[in-house]
């Protein structure tokens, strides 16, 4: 929408700092950077006035400035905030836009902006059929294109107002958005309240690497400026007293003339009573009938709702555009001043009036064809018990936005089933919407009530209905185990299989795969294989993309089982199949891809593991699993670290803690602590890999599944990283139980075996048991195996023969480079370096020490880095500095390096660093990995003690 009709006239007071940063977003994004700001403060703080100034800079600097509003009354509806930002817009470059996208793009992008289904027939309608929620995703990559589109060439401003109130599609989109950011310059600003903001909409910032303002209040001396000189020195402080600094409560009061010498209001809701309370009986009616008809509204549908003539209505029109309570939005609409005006005005009215007059817009739009999603909202407030066309309208509607707003499909298909009258003769239509509400809670991660509307449908289903018990039971057995409850998950499988006279029939085959999941999870892997065992690979009658499922859940099991080479054949097998499969396909199944894409991590696939992982995630964002996408991000997170990617690992598994922790899963999140415990302490920051794996073992006390024992093994690693090494020994060993019955995968006991070698020898303790014991777990077909069995061996020779230790650990980096682990690459060269200066063969020593230096620091290991540089400056070496000449400043830092050294010594943390400089939190964290190997610390306080040093 033209900002014109948005911007207030209020003075901007006391925002200097605020439009300082304006101004720098503002430059950064026509140099080409992406930028994402938001605005949070109280209602009437000033978040709208600021956005306006906003909008000023970047239209001054050529930006296209688009802004939008969502509206609390209008929650539900999909992409509300989106729509009313850019359709005006598109309205008028239709045909431009148009050309940029293929049909199946313009088809998605019809279905939410009205402005691109004028005068087009490629609307399908059939689109909306795509009910598991791939189109979710192909709509977020579309509307994505079209904000890339819409930057080019000058650059786009993107501005929402009130995103507390975003119905969740506009949520989901924004986050998908700073997750994936356009290519073109583009600024997206949105203000809310932090109270009021879902979730997903706090979380934007953190996601993005954006920016953060707080609108504060003004003070005394700012209200003083604010009101001017007219204003009495009395009355100025009985305003900012009545109002406390918040400038559209003080602008509100300020209009009473009957402040002074009365009872100050309560609340704002009273000042603008008051306000309408002056209206004419036409002019408040019709205030009324706007605030019913919509955030933004045409006098057509306010005389529908009025019910007044067209001579009065624009009588009452006029008065209240005089009055400012109503703005010209666009060319033949208005909207309310403010949410807050419209809020009043909507309460202000009778309640049986307002129904009346949903009523009335209800039946309006159902005459001219309106669609049921436009019809819901009116509907849902107007319908009454009983009445079949109410609930057809709501459930159309539902239907329309299943695949890309679950969470609205839901609220619609519960409004609707309590419209629902509970007889035998509906009972088969509240059977079919109950499973619709089932899936739409699942898919957008409402666990608790997936569970108890699945509970509630299997209750009502007959006995003999056993595919759709199964589906149900499916659904409910999910959201048991993701609210850590697996033994009631296991109970209602086995229950349910057991009504069945044919537990091997095709019905059964989704509850048979959930005991696999659930097996696997309690370690208990003879039974997953047992029941593997009696499924076939396929069924005639089997749902599309099943058997992919089924395939999926077979590598882990022979994996598990010690028969690798058959894992490895069965990983080839589902990797042909999913790569085969339609996304759609997919989508159902995704709790059990998770299992292939740890299988294949577990083998060292990993290059297929990541691309299994990046599908998997997307289309379970694209779908709303939530419970399924922090599973997954913490397997990528794992996959990123044994790659020695961990700047990339930190920053995924973030994105894994943050669901795992909105969703409530125990379970989930100490998957995402465990893997956030391993990066920072390879990373090099062990105070803070510590305390994270302090969380996730006292999350999981008194568990004994995979996931708990992961949890100790991670933090016995940090503990070793730390320098704490008889505690880390001890955590590592417990962790494996011992090794008498280890639940750990064997992947993870190699790289165990390993690191205890290395330990125990060094503390002159027998290390070479743990070597044999590697070497027992070693396969040839897999090179990290047999590369860290290598370095174990290495380790164990290197006191007696560092001769015969150099070249073990030198074949082990060979073996390693084959299997992509490149942080175990650097310890076997580090090993490699070491053991030739013990040999005497310096040359060798320093060529390995610094072939192990370029890739911690690749690799962003802070302290291994730091600790390959001391051993070169200790043989002698002069450690370069890997900036670029003419580039580098105090110890080789580069001029970024050295500013953020500073800033460190000032005590900022990486978010405030990250904030001062307008970079994100990871290139901060990057930035920082490379000023502790350059410096050779491995701590801030080494930094500031380093920089001190010089100065």
């Amino acid at each position: 929408m033209p900002v014109d009709s948005k911007v207030g006239t209020a003075p901007l007071v006391g925002r200097s700092a605020t439009v300082r940063s304006f101004m720098r977003m503002v430059e950064a994004t026509s140099e080409g950077e992406f930028q994402f700001l938001a605005l949070v403060g109280e209602p009437g703080v000033g978040k709208t006035r600021l956005l306006g100034e906003l909008a000023s800079r970047a239209g001054a600097q050529g930006l296209t400035t688009l802004w939008g509003r969502a509206a609390e009354f209008e929650q539900v509806m999909p992409f509300s905030a989106l729509v009313d930002a850019l359709d005006d817009h598109l309205e008028s470059s239709r045909g431009r836009i148009a050309g940029r996208f293929g049909a199946a793009q313009r088809r998605l992008l019809a279905t939410v902006f009205p402005a691109l289904t004028a005068n087009s027939s490629e609307v399908d309608l059939d689109e909306h059929a795509d009910r598991d929620g791939i189109a979710r995703l192909r709509l977020y990559r579309a509307l994505r294109q079209l904000v890339d589109e819409l930057a080019a060439p000058d650059g786009l401003a993107l501005l929402l107002d009130d995103v507390h109130w975003a119905d969740p599609g506009s949520a989901e989109f924004l986050d998908h958005l700073v997750r994936h950011p356009p290519r073109g310059r583009v600024l997206v600003a949105v203000a809310y309240r932090p109270a009021q903001a879902p979730p997903r909409v706090a979380a934007l910032v953190a996601a993005a690497g954006g920016h953060q303002i707080t609108v504060a209040p003004l003070t005394p001396d700012e209200v003083a400026e604010f009101l001017g000189e007219g204003v009495s020195r009395a009355r100025g402080r009985a305003l900012y007293e009545a109002s406390g600094g918040n400038p559209f409560y003080l602008e509100a009061l300020a209009r009473m003339q009957r402040l002074e010498g009365a009872e100050l209001p309560a609340s704002v809701r009273a000042v603008l009573q008051v306000e309408l309370g002056d209206l004419s009986s036409d002019s408040l009616r019709l205030a009324h009938a706007a605030a019913v008809a919509g955030d933004e509204f045409e006098p057509a549908l306010m005389a529908v709702a009025a019910e007044m003539p067209e001579a009065a209505l624009l009588t009452a029109l006029n008065d209240l555009v005089a009055r400012d309570i109503l703005r010209q939005a666009t060319s033949g609409r208005f909207r309310f001043r403010h949410p807050l005006v419209r809020q009043a005005a909507y309460e202000y009215a009778e309640a049986g009036w307002r129904l009346g007059a949903h009523a009335r817009l209800a039946a309006h739009l159902a005459r001219v064809g309106a669609p049921a999603t436009v019809q819901a909202h009116h509907v849902e407030r107007s319908c009454t018990f009983g009445d079949q066309q109410a609930i057809t309208t709501l459930v159309t509607a539902a239907r329309a936005v299943a695949a890309h707003a679950p969470e609205t499909c839901a609220h619609w298909l519960r409004i609707a089933l309590g419209l629902l009258p509970v007889e035998p003769g509906t009972l088969e239509q509240r059977l079919e919407l109950l499973m619709e509400l089932c899936r739409a809670l699942s898919v957008s991660g409402r666990l608790a009530e997936g569970r108890d509307t699945a509970r509630e449908l299997l209750a009502l289903l007959p006995a003999d209905q056993y595919a759709r018990r199964a589906r149900a039971a499916r659904i409910c057995a999910v959201m048991e185990r993701q609210l850590d409850r697996p033994h009631e998950a296991r109970a209602l499988l086995l229950d349910e299989l057991s009504r069945m006279p044919n537990p091997r029939a095709d019905a059964a085959i989704p509850l048979r795969m959930r005991l696999v999941v659930e097996s696997l999870m309690r370690v208990d892997f003879r039974a997953a294989q047992a029941v593997l065992d009696l499924m076939p690979d396929s069924g005639e009658g089997w749902e599309p993309g099943l058997d992919v499922a089924v395939a999926a859940l077979r590598p882990m099991s022979a994996y598990a089982a010690g028969r690798i080479a058959d894992a490895q054949g069965l990983a080839d097998t589902a990797e042909r199949l999913v790569g085969a499969a339609a996304d759609s396909h997919l989508a159902e199944w995704l709790d059990t891809m998770a299992w292939l894409c740890w299988a294949d991590t577990c083998l060292g696939r990993y290059p297929v593991a990541l691309k299994h992982f990046d599908r998997s995630a997307g289309l379970a964002r694209s779908t709303g699993q939530a419970y399924v996408e922090t599973n997954l991000l913490a397997g990528k997170a794992r996959t990123l670290i044994a790659l020695g990617r961990l700047p990339d690992a930190l920053a995924t598994v973030e994105e894994s803690i943050d669901g795992a922790r909105l969703i409530g899963s125990g379970q989930q999140l100490v998957f995402a602590l465990t893997q956030r415990c391993l990066a920072l302490a390879w990373s090099g920051d062990h105070d803070a890999a510590l305390a994270v794996g302090e969380d996730a073992v006292t999350t999981v006390v008194g568990s004994h599944e995979v996931w708990g024992y992961m949890a100790q093994n991670a933090r016995g690693v940090a503990m070793i990283a730390a320098g704490r090494l008889d505690e880390g020994v001890e955590a590592l060993i417990a962790s494996c139980a011992d090794f008498k019955n280890p639940k750990i995968d064997r992947a993870t006991l190699v790289a165990t075996c390993e690191l205890l070698a290395q330990v125990e020898t060094a503390q002159g303790r027998d290390g070479a048991r743990w070597a044999e014991m590697a070497a027992d777990l070693d396969d040839p077909g897999l090179p990290v195996f047999t590369g860290l069995v290598t370095l174990a061996r290495a380790h164990v020779t290197r006191p007696g023969d560092p001769a015969a230790a150099a070249a073990l650990a030198e074949e082990a980096a060979s073996r390693l480079t084959a299997g992509q682990r490149r942080l175990d690459i650097g310890r076997a060269l580090l090993t490699a370096g070491l053991a030739h200066e013990e040999a005497g063969r310096a040359d060798l020593a320093r060529a390995r020490l610094r072939e192990a230096t370029d890739i911690f620091l690749a690799c962003g290991a802070a302290a291994l880095a730091a600790q390959t540089v001391r051993e070169q400056r200790r043989l002698g070496v002069r450690v370069p500095a890997p900036a670029a000449a003419g580039r580098t400043g105090s110890h080789g830092l580069s001029p970024r390096e050295l500013e953020i050294a500073r800033l460190v010594t000032q005590g900022l943390t990486n978010q405030k660093i990250a904030a001062e400089l307008y970079l994100s939190v990871r290139t901060v964290e990057t930035h920082l990995s490379r000023v502790f190997a350059k410096l050779g610390v491995t701590s801030r306080a080494g930094v500031a003690a380093m920089l001190a040093r010089e100065s």
